[in-house]
């Protein structure tokens, strides 16, 4: 299984998402004149304002949600897999997906929240399902959708997290490798079933409180760590851009390059361009769309730009060997080791703990909203959401209990089944996101508060929102 999964994973990254992740990726920076790094102080400020409504899902929350699937496992284990196997110029590949794919991000949040649902109770939802079914008019090809990213993020990556997670307690004598994923399996699936029965409000009450202060701890260390290595730093520097652009060892052995692994990890941690974030940003209650467009571009900052970065640099500035036969969270547990001594091990199993759970919960906010898409204008069942969820929990125990590469190659399969469904969804429907965010730089222009009306773009159906 692991031979076949390699080479599948392989083949999908070495040609086709390659081309798809950076080209869609470069379409849209273009075509918003680099909306990324032109917005960026606006969408700073956007994430600050409260909800349209007091009781409503505010910027701020749907960023901690969809922040809590992409910080998580691919931050530091996913960073340190990417250096061991392809070298310190994964690092800039990663950085370059996140520049593009900040662009993506854009487009397929702004997406979601123009087509956006009202809940009976009022709350808003959506995601690329719903902008497949209502804007491109594929219901067939939305249920795909929806399927794929329910097997995605309920199975593939939180199999990874739970595996990710495990993996951490690995470095300690106490751990047996016969029991211990069991303990540890079953332990992280209680406290996931603990969570998600209580539906996707606890779901988000929980990620907004521990996002920011595992994040914030995480990053505080990781710059002393740096701090302590800075005789290394410009070595560091000159050895990320080195092996960027070694080309001879690039296309001599692609699979295993600088380029294919930054860009698998990197999609991995952000994913931008994936479908996922949109599922998040749809729920947030903003006078326009653009406005969750720019808080889930920041997101993709968030991610990759600091705390990818921070896990690199400790990496690479602790000057440790790094041969590929220790990766993953053990070599940054090593790197940390290096510098401040046996604080590391206990310090970044617990951040790995952190950044685990809150991807667990993150990832199934976003199935739960894909589960209700398949049943359409109906409720969901209360049996059918009781059984989904008690899988979910199962599959976090089984995680740890998974083997190093197929662990890994199951989440980039899947990830990049939904990369293929969505990337070109957005190039077909994406100038309705542009003409909403020249609306939005239009209204701010003449320092108005920017407030959507669907028919300033053109769309002439019924929506649940932005109506006139």
């Amino acid at each position: 299984m692991s031979a076949i999964l390699d080479a599948i994973s392989t083949a999908l990254y070495s040609y086709i998402l390659i081309i798809l992740l950076i080209g869609v990726g470069l379409y849209f920076f273009i075509r918003t004149k680099a909306l990324p790094l032109r917005m960026f102080g606006e969408s700073i400020r956007v994430v600050m304002e409260k909800p349209e409504k007091g009781s409503d899902f505010s910027s701020f929350r749907a960023l901690m949600v969809s922040t809590a699937s992409r910080v998580g496992v691919g931050n530091i284990a996913g960073v340190a897999t990417a250096i061991a196997l392809g070298g310190a110029g994964a690092v800039f590949w990663m950085w370059v997906i996140a520049t593009v794919g900040a662009a993506s991000a854009f487009i397929e949040s702004t997406l979601a929240q123009i087509y956006k649902h009202r809940s009976p109770h009022g709350h808003s939802f959506g995601g690329p399902a719903y902008y497949i079914k209502d804007a491109l008019r594929s219901k067939t090809l939305a249920i795909i959708f929806a399927v794929a990213l329910i097997v995605t993020y309920m199975g593939g990556f939180n199999l990874l997290a739970s595996f990710n997670v495990n993996q951490a307690f690995s470095a300690y004598s106490w751990y047996n490798a016969s029991y211990t994923p069991y303990i540890i399996g079953g332990l992280l699936g209680l406290a996931m079933a603990g969570s998600i029965f209580g539906g996707t409000r606890r779901l988000s009450d929980i990620t907004g409180i521990l996002v920011p202060i595992m994040a914030i701890i995480y990053l505080a260390v990781g710059i002393v760590v740096i701090a302590l290595n800075w005789r290394n730093i410009p070595a560091m520097f000159e050895s990320i851009f080195a092996s960027a652009f070694d080309f001879k060892a690039i296309f001599s052995g692609f699979a295993g390059s600088a380029v294919m692994l930054g860009i698998k990890r990197g999609l991995y941690s952000n994913e931008a361009g994936v479908g996922s974030a949109p599922n998040a940003a749809a729920s947030a209650s903003v006078s326009h769309p653009a406005k969750q467009g720019l808080v889930q571009m920041l997101s993709v900052f968030i991610d990759t730009m600091i705390i990818c970065t921070i896990t690199a640099f400790v990496i690479l500035s602790s000057n440790i060997e790094i041969t590929g036969d220790l990766k993953g969270a053990p070599l940054v547990q090593n790197a940390m080791a290096s510098t401040i001594g046996s604080f590391a091990g206990p310090f970044t199993t617990f951040a790995l703990l952190l950044f685990g759970f809150t991807t667990l919960v993150g990832n199934f906010y976003y199935a739960e909203v894909n589960l209700r898409f398949l049943f359409g204008d109906k409720p969901t069942p209360h049996w059918v959401l009781t059984i989904f969820r008690a899988v979910a929990s199962f599959l976090v125990f089984a995680g740890a209990l998974l083997e190093f590469s197929v662990a890994w190659n199951i989440g980039d399969i899947l990830m990049g089944l939904m990369a293929l469904i969505n990337l070109p969804v957005i190039v077909i429907l994406g100038n309705k996101a542009i003409q909403c965010a020249k609306d939005y730089q239009m209204q701010r222009k003449q320092g108005l508060n920017p407030a959507f009306r669907a028919s300033s773009i053109g769309i002439t159906q019924k929506l649940d929102y932005w109506q006139d």
